[in-house]
């Protein structure tokens, strides 16, 4: 037979521990959305190619066509006459085969254009949230290898080998406590909050320096080495 008392004071203990858990610190902590690189670009209708249609050969004429096309543009540029000549020999060659060259190189440049813009605009949704996403840091402040500030981008060697990727495709990111960089090439997940609001960072290369803009801000509350 159980003794009297028995039963209340498990009950007890059981409650008084369910209280110590949810009063525990993070608790109730939100849970970080993971993100990857393509989120931190508005959503907009896919808008028809019309260069999807031409062939290979045709896209290979129609790029030789474009390039004599704007150094003939530029009036410090000099052409030869058979470059001169090519360009009309393929631009005609193309038209026979049903290719509105002039149309495409017009559509061209407004892609471009939109690509550009696209490149420019935020997700503001994603203002104000925590989140984690992967990438590859490039420190601006550190001593040796702990990073406390950094540039968070999509692929490796981005504004040191390549050049630098949209606004909306580079975070900057301040640590609350500094992360040991191994290498540049090694992939890290960060977390902590995120801004949407377009800046300016000077990041120090080996040639010189370079002012990059950038769409995004991270208050970082953990940085770590990548694993799937």
């Amino acid at each position: 037979m159980q003794r009297p008392g028995m039963t209340n004071s498990a009950g007890l203990a059981r409650v008084v521990a369910l209280a110590c858990a949810l009063l525990a610190p993070g608790a109730n902590a939100e849970a970080p959305r993971q993100l990857m690189w393509e989120d931190l670009v508005p959503k907009v209708a896919a808008s028809e190619n019309p260069f999807s249609k031409l062939t290979k050969d045709q896209l290979a004429k129609l790029s030789d066509v474009a390039a004599v096309r704007d150094r003939k543009a530029k009036t410090d540029s000099k052409l030869s006459a058979a470059e001169l000549d090519n360009e009309q020999a393929l631009t005609r060659k193309l038209q026979d085969s049903g290719v509105d060259v002039d149309g495409l190189l017009t559509r061209r440049k407004e892609m471009a254009e939109q690509q550009r813009v696209r490149g420019q605009t935020l997700n503001s949704t994603l203002d104000g949230q925590l989140v984690r996403l992967p990438g590859y840091l490039l420190p601006l402040e550190f001593s040796g290898k702990l990073v406390t500030e950094f540039l968070l981008v999509p692929w490796v060697g981005a504004c040191i080998h390549t050049p630098p990727p949209p606004p909306n495709q580079i975070v900057h990111v301040k640590a609350d406590k500094p992360f040991e960089m191994a290498s540049v090439f090694m992939p890290v997940w960060v977390t902590g909050k995120l801004t949407a609001a377009s800046t300016k960072k000077s990041l120090f290369l080996i040639d010189g320096s370079s002012d990059i803009d950038i769409g995004y801000s991270l208050h970082a509350s953990q940085v770590e080495a990548y694993r799937e």
